[in-house]
């Protein structure tokens, strides 16, 4: 498979675009070992450990920047000395190849 990191996320605003089965998202979580999939098999997580909340916020940020480039927003929860990163195709309720693509992508980000 293509580094992930390089793709761009695509729009997915139809059922042309199914969720991956349980599976299938098993199988990408090799690409992203940081993150953690769900039991359902519906959403990945990651959290991001700063020392203080100054630090979290730039963090998200930066997120936040990424996410508008590539159409696709994670929810964050952004605290005191932490960052939590959740992902998850709402459309289509479940986990699609853009969910993967962003979670590489936040991997690369300046810490």
């Amino acid at each position: 498979m293509d580094d992930l990191s390089k793709k761009k996320c695509k729009p997915c605003e139809d059922d042309s675009f199914p969720a991956f089965t349980k599976e299938q998202a098993t199988d990408m979580m090799e690409h992203i070992p940081e993150w953690v999939l769900s039991d359902d098999g519906r959403r990945i997580t990651r959290h991001f450990p700063f020392k203080d909340f100054k630090s979290a916020l730039a963090f998200a940020n930066q997120i936040g920047e990424l996410a508008e480039s590539e159409w696709h927003h994670p929810d964050l929860i952004v605290a005191w000395g932490r960052v939590e990163a959740l992902l998850t195709t709402h459309s289509v309720k479940g986990l699609t190849e853009n969910d993967f693509i962003m979670a590489a992508k936040i991997d690369l980000l300046e810490k």
